[in-house]
């Protein structure tokens, strides 16, 4: 899931190098946190969320066929949710 996320987000963003993505599994729970260059942000989220709402749709997508949940998140550099 992390490089699948990784792939989508890379080919996004402006500074792919920048791009830092964890990954916090549980057993039938996975969280994955995006970090990104903070001008980047506006093009993961996309006009009204479009962007994120359609990576963590195929996320979902892709985690039902393996029977898992997943939440997809944006942190800023500090450590903190984007708003």
């Amino acid at each position: 899931m992390k490089e699948f996320v990784a792939y989508i987000v890379k080919n996004l963003v402006d500074h792919p190098d920048k791009v830092k993505i964890n990954e916090i599994g549980g057993i039938q729970t996975l969280i994955i946190e995006i970090s990104v260059e903070k001008s980047d942000i506006g093009k993961i989220i996309g006009k009204k969320g479009k962007t994120i709402n359609a990576i963590r749709n195929l996320l979902m997508s892709v985690a039902s066929r393996n029977g898992i949940r997943v939440t997809l998140e944006i942190v800023e550099e500090n450590g903190k949710p984007a708003e």
